[in-house]
C-alpha cells in the first residue's frame, strides 16, 4: 500500500527522461499530478506530465498537500525548495552529461532558439558542480529518500529497474505496465 502522506518526485537534469520515469509510474498505477499544460510535441512525443505551480515551490507550497499520495516532476535545481515538514521519495533520473546536453541541443534547434549560449564545456561543468552540492543537501534531509535511476541502464533493462523503483515506493505498482510504456525508439541521443 502506497504511504498517503509521502509525496514523489521524478527529478533530474533537462533531458535526463524525468517523463519517462513519470509515464512509467503512470502505467505502474500512481497518480500523477499534473497540469497538462505543456503539451506533447516532438521533444517529448508521450508527453511532459509537469505542474507548472512546481516552479513556484520558493515561494507557493500551497500545493504540496494536494501532491501527498502522488507523484510530481520537479527539476532538480527546486528540490533544495522541498520544506522540511511532508516526506519525499525522490527518483532522481541521471543520464551521461553528454546525452543530456546533445538532447538539450537538439531541443532549441527545433524550437528555433539559439543553442550555443553556453558552451557544452562549461554546461557539463555547471551541470557537475549542481550535482554535487544537490547530493550533499539530500544527504542532509532526513525527511528524503532518494533512488538514482540511470536512464541508458533503464532502455537495456526496463524489467529489473522496474523492479527495483517498484521496491523503493513500498510494491504497490504494476511492474509490468511501467515495462511496457519504455519507448527504446525515443532514445535518440546515444553515447
Amino acid at each position: 500500500m502506497m504511504d498517503q502522506e509521502m509525496i514523489t518526485i521524478v527529478s533530474g537534469l533537462p533531458r535526463s527522461g524525468t517523463s519517462m520515469m513519470m509515464k512509467m509510474l503512470e502505467a505502474g498505477g500512481l497518480r500523477v499530478m499534473t497540469d497538462n499544460l505543456r503539451t506533447a510535441d516532438a521533444d517529448n512525443p508521450k508527453g511532459y506530465y509537469e505542474f507548472e505551480r512546481v516552479k513556484q515551490i520558493e515561494h507557493d507550497r500551497s500545493w504540496l498537500p494536494e501532491a501527498k499520495g502522488k507523484v510530481v516532476k520537479m527539476i532538480s535545481e527546486l528540490i533544495k525548495h522541498l520544506p522540511p515538514d511532508y516526506k519525499y521519495k525522490v527518483i532522481f533520473m541521471r543520464r551521461k552529461i553528454e546525452e543530456t546536453l546533445a538532447s538539450q541541443r537538439q531541443m532549441l534547434i527545433r524550437r528555433g532558439e539559439p543553442a550555443d549560449k553556453v558552451s557544452d564545456e562549461r554546461m557539463a561543468e555547471l551541470f557537475r558542480q549542481h550535482l554535487v552540492r544537490l547530493d550533499a543537501w539530500i544527504k542532509k534531509q532526513p525527511n528524503v529518500e532518494i533512488m538514482y535511476v540511470n536512464y541508458s541502464e533503464i532502455m537495456e533493462n526496463p524489467a529489473e529497474h522496474a523492479k527495483q523503483i517498484n521496491q523503493f515506493l513500498g510494491n504497490v505498482l504494476n511492474v509490468e505496465a511501467m515495462v511496457d510504456v519504455v519507448d527504446h525508439s525515443l532514445y535518440r541521443q546515444r553515447r
